[in-house]
């Protein structure tokens, strides 16, 4: 088996972003969209808008998610308005149709910092055990979860 080195020469950044590289569709979708979604935010009420994501754009039709029925059930009153309101942008003159998503947001939970304690008689029952074994490694790891008890001085 031969390994055979590449001929094709590495493209800069520039080149792959600019538009006429292979990203350069994925990154112009981008940023349309990011464009539709700072116009649809500024022309809806503030307590709807934090709701709103636009999702996608696909033959004619733009994809509204929302993270709630109640706000699905608000844009499919007001679906005319929001058609009006996005084909004021030049790039999407020709929006025929609006679809609507619900994808609840779950935040990130942390789990809780639960810290552990160690009581002084359980650490003294581990040096007790730790004492009484002959195993040299089971003996050192004995030892090591007993010195985690506060030092009680």
């Amino acid at each position: 088996m031969s390994i055979k080195a590449k001929r094709f020469r590495a493209q800069s950044i520039h080149h792959l972003i600019d538009g006429s590289g292979e990203l350069g569709s994925v990154v112009r979708m981008a940023k349309l969209l990011q464009r539709a979604q700072q116009h649809l935010r500024a022309g809806l009420p503030a307590e709807i808008a934090e709701h709103v994501y636009v999702g996608g754009y696909r033959e004619g039709a733009l994809t509204l998610i929302t993270d709630g029925a109640v706000w699905l059930t608000w844009l499919r009153y007001e679906r005319q308005r929001l058609l009006t309101l996005l084909r004021q942008l030049p790039e999407f003159e020709a929006v025929l149709a609006l679809n609507f998503k619900v994808r609840p947001v779950h935040p990130l939970k942390a789990p809780a910092y639960q810290p552990r304690t160690l009581s002084s008689e359980a650490a003294h029952h581990l040096k007790a055990c730790a004492d009484d074994t002959a195993d040299p490694k089971l003996k050192k790891a004995l030892a090591r979860l007993a010195a985690h008890a506060p030092d009680d001085t």
